[in-house]
């Protein structure tokens, strides 16, 4: 499985294929109309290079299909299937999308993992993905979680980690993420995807949820030490934009991607929002 292809030229090697579109997911919630439009012209504008993959749940395949039949774009659609169908409806998706190959580009399939992350279901997730496709796989935080992650890793898929969500309990604290990295930042050759609240360059107190809010500037800089052998922890937890963004910009390009190897991609329900901040903070 190879990693998403760079950003056009201009584009940073650390930014490239970064956002992964999840607009038809909280907080965003668009239509299907609405999402497909907007990420189509994102895709076609200035900064282009920093959008990835449109995520869209398997059960609303049908729907993205019609609509896209109405818009036609261009040239197919790169797309994240994201499994809400349970493992057995995934070989029905996949032929779905591969059969409107003039529509759809099937770039990577996503799912849950079952509470135990047993090797059984990970072959058959194997099997019915094709490989060429990247395979990502969410284990669930609790206990078991970690050694869930190294199977995941194991079996050639990319382990997802979530980062927040709509109550206190979906964001991870900044130990449990500092663990996650020591796991993926330990086997050779591991990518990982995040997702969830991380619309915002860095961490921050959400004004009206109170909840704190992990930032993927901080996960950038994360790995970037993860690989170095500095300090994860205060990566994570630093709440400091311009120190983040300058570590983050003093990368040459080998060690930037190194990072994104390591760090894949995370999803956003608002892409303009995430570009924001990354122009404020000088790195756009």
């Amino acid at each position: 499985m190879e990693l998403p292809p760079p950003g056009p030229r201009g584009t940073p090697p650390l930014l490239a294929r970064l956002v992964d579109d999840s607009a038809l997911f909280p907080p965003g919630d668009a239509t299907m109309s609405q999402a497909l439009i907007t990420h189509l012209d994102n895709r076609a504008g200035e900064q282009a290079g920093v959008l990835g993959v449109f995520l869209c749940p398997a059960s609303r395949l049908p729907e993205m299909i019609t609509e896209l039949i109405k818009i036609r774009p261009k040239e197919p659609l790169p797309l994240s299937l994201i499994i809400d169908t349970g493992l057995g409806g995934v070989p029905k998706a996949i032929s779905i999308v591969e059969s409107r190959d003039e529509l759809l580009s099937l770039r990577m399939v996503e799912m849950p993992a079952p509470s135990d992350v047993d090797e059984v279901w990970l072959e058959r997730v194997s099997e019915f993905v094709p490989e060429d496709v990247i395979r990502v796989v969410e284990p669930r935080r609790g206990v078991g979680w970690l050694d869930g992650v190294r199977k995941v890793i194991e079996h050639g898929s990319w382990p997802k980690i979530r980062c927040g969500g709509l109550s206190s309990e979906n964001f991870p604290s900044v130990d449990e993420v500092a663990d996650f990295f020591s796991v993926v930042g330990s086997e050779s050759g591991a990518s990982f995807k995040a997702t969830n609240s991380l619309h915002r360059a860095v961490r921050h107190t959400d004004a009206e949820t109170g909840f704190e809010h992990h930032g993927f500037l901080n996960l950038i800089v994360a790995a970037a030490r993860c690989l170095s052998g500095g300090d994860v922890r205060e990566a994570l937890g630093s709440t400091d934009g311009e120190s983040l963004a300058s570590e983050a910009a003093s990368l040459n390009d080998d060690a930037a991607k190194a990072v994104r190897s390591l760090f894949a991609s995370y999803a956003s329900a608002t892409f303009d929002e995430s570009v924001t901040d990354l122009k404020g903070l000088g790195l756009l």
